[in-house]
């Protein structure tokens, strides 16, 4: 009987790191990125980069010397393209720190590849989405009473005001997430210290290296500070966009007004941002040939947590309408009805295509593989979850408690301009760490080689 069984035969598991890498190939194709000469390709995507920075900088001063009367806000739309801006890029910043935080934590080997530009995708998200808080108010002179201190007139701000805890939220979340980016390239910028030709190269990097040397005592430290930031980080993914959507929950605005927002906006973010980071990714992939350290296993993982966190935000979406017409409250049945057959259907169409429809193609496993479906279908998220956040803002405002006080809300020039430039600020700031810093972390790259494991029986390189 046990001589007919054919023996089972287990796949093996392909490796998350692709063409047989050792410790010097992995240290000399990401340092090559950084020491190879500038490609001509980087200086054009700097140059319209820089160009879109500089159409910001330029609505910005223009918004200060003749006020928010340029941008399309109306009576009853006092929140418009600036809020939604806001939460969309705090939104894209939150992918980073789960990659790095919540995923090291569970010890996901296959963060590593990713972690590094998704963790300063995040930092340069936060500093475009504080952006916006700031000139939305439109006197910029005023802008310290965003902070918690007494202003000239002796009164203390409002602390049981949202806009001031979106304060706190976020410059924590920017501050612990900075540290955490800063800590973690520590062992890589030693070796661009050590491989340095040049002087100036060796001094920059050997100021930013903090002495590294590698020893057994450093790594004891090193992993110490690195698994207290992440600790640190973790509750800040739930907590920032928790905050942020108080924003609208506290408030007696129809649609708003509601106890789902904190865990919607953070199914939301999330799926954005791993949109944003997909996006990312496939584009340095291809332009730096990283195919064997960025390979179809970690944009398969990825796609299943888009696949997630859209299938969250589209039950979230049918929820909304199940609590506005079980609430029995008129306002709230007509705003969701106005959301999806008003005059922002149009908005509300595309929101639900690209956040509900298309996600849903990631249950085919040759789809998640696909690179070319996956750039198209990241891109269409981040479409459709601007749109949500629009959706949100101007569709509730527009049409509040009093029909004599609706309007219709279109943008300007101006709206149009800061947004597109706020693009450029990102990828500005984007494009100078590709050049200059390690997009990849090598040291984490090289610990799940199999040179590393101490119990593998091959060679050690």
């Amino acid at each position: 009987m046990t001589g007919n069984t054919k023996p089972v035969t287990v796949p093996e598991k392909q490796p998350l790191i692709l063409g047989n890498q050792t410790f010097k190939s992995v240290t000399d194709k990401i340092s090559g990125i950084v020491e190879a000469k500038t490609p001509k390709e980087w200086y054009l995507a700097f140059a319209i980069a820089f160009f879109g920075m500089l159409l910001l900088l330029g609505s910005i001063g223009f918004l200060v010397w003749d006020g928010v009367g340029i941008w399309g806000l109306n009576n009853p739309v006092a929140w418009g393209w600036a809020i939604v801006n806001f939460v969309f890029w705090v939104g894209i910043g939150h992918a980073g720190t789960l990659i790095s935080a919540i995923l090291f934590l569970f010890r996901q080997k296959w963060r590593t590849s990713i972690n590094r530009f998704a963790e300063a995708m995040t930092i340069f998200a936060v500093i475009c989405a504080l952006m916006f808080p700031g000139i939305h108010i439109g006197r910029i002179w005023l802008i310290y009473y965003f902070f918690p201190v007494p202003n000239q007139m002796g009164m203390w701000p409002n602390f049981r005001s949202p806009l001031l805890w979106d304060f706190f939220a976020v410059g924590t979340y920017f501050t612990v997430s900075l540290l955490f980016w800063y800590t973690g390239m520590i062992p890589d910028l030693a070796t661009f210290r050590d491989r340095a030709k040049t002087r100036a190269r060796k001094i920059i990097f050997g100021i930013m290296s903090l002495g590294w040397r590698g020893g057994n005592r450093q790594w004891q430290h090193y992993e110490l500070a690195y698994l207290v930031l992440a600790g640190l980080s973790t509750p800040l993914v739930l907590s920032v966009h928790s905050v942020v959507s108080t924003d609208f929950a506290t408030s007696l605005v129809p649609g708003w007004h509601t106890t789902i927002f904190p865990p919607y906006f953070v199914a939301g973010a999330i799926f954005s941002g791993f949109a944003m980071v997909m996006t990312l990714a496939i584009i340095a992939r291809r332009f730096y040939g990283l195919e064997h350290f960025i390979t179809t296993q970690h944009f398969d993982k990825m796609a299943k947590i888009m696949l997630l966190t859209g299938s969250i935000v589209g039950y979230a979406y049918a929820t909304e309408f199940f609590i506005a017409w079980y609430s029995g409250s008129d306002y709230e049945g007509f705003t969701f009805i106005n959301r999806a057959f008003g005059p922002y259907a149009w908005a509300y169409w595309i929101m639900i295509t690209c956040n509900v429809i298309v996600p849903q193609f990631f249950w085919s496993g040759k789809l998640r593989r696909n690179i070319a479906f996956l750039f198209v279908a990241s891109i269409l998220v981040n479409v459709g979850m601007w749109f949500e956040r629009f959706v949100i803002v101007v569709s509730s405002l527009s049409r509040d408690y009093l029909p004599s006080s609706w309007d219709y809300y279109s943008p300007t020039f101006w709206d149009i301009i800061t947004f597109i430039g706020s693009f450029g600020l990102f990828f500005t700031f984007f494009l100078l760490f590709l050049r200059f810093l390690p997009m990849i972390s090598m040291s984490e790259v090289k610990a799940i080689l199999p040179q590393a494991d101490p119990h593998n029986s091959e060679g050690h390189e």
